[in-house]
């Protein structure tokens, strides 16, 4: 669905929310956290934004899914985010997939594909599985391309960085 946006020009919404959720994701490499960004829209608004803070935080369950879920929450001041869709630049992991299923949100729109480890089609989909209570609309591959060459940088970087030492 196109609509029209700033000056006039038509523009894709996913395109559009995935470009500030990459944001995000320049926000955790640059203090070296895997590049990964979030964000969660709710009636054409952004109420969450979030970036991993894993390292930050020394906490392995601050990923920007699960961050940015609880930043929307606080927003929405309610657990259930059925009105709610959420873009990530990569495919949601299994404990992620499993926090978005138990918000109930009602999309979830990633740009890469994890296919080791991805919970969203890539190794397993629980945002889809209709053994869960709740199940996400889902669409994939939105600026894929920009998402997987953030990543692939940033763990070059990291290679080089162990190789010289």
């Amino acid at each position: 669905m196109d609509v029209t946006g700033i000056q006039g020009r038509d523009w894709q919404p996913d395109a559009f929310y995935m470009q500030t959720a990459l944001r995000c994701a320049h926000k955790a490499g640059a203090a070296e956290e895997v590049p990964i960004g979030a964000v969660i829209v709710r009636d054409g608004v952004v109420i969450a934004k979030a970036w991993n803070q894993v390292e930050m935080l020394k906490d392995a369950t601050a990923h920007a899914e699960m961050l940015a879920i609880t930043q929307a929450e606080a927003a929405v001041g309610d657990w259930r985010l059925n009105e709610c869709d959420l873009y990530v630049t990569k495919e949601p992991c299994p404990m992620c997939a499993g926090a978005i299923v138990l918000a109930r949100l009602r999309r979830v729109v990633f740009g890469c594909p994890d296919v080791k480890s991805g919970a969203a089609g890539g190794w397993i989909n629980l945002l889809q599985n209709p053994a869960l209570n709740h199940r996400c609309e889902v669409t994939g591959g939105v600026l894929g391309e920009e998402s997987g060459a953030l990543l692939r940088q940033f763990f070059g970087r990291k290679r080089s960085d162990t190789s010289v030492s």
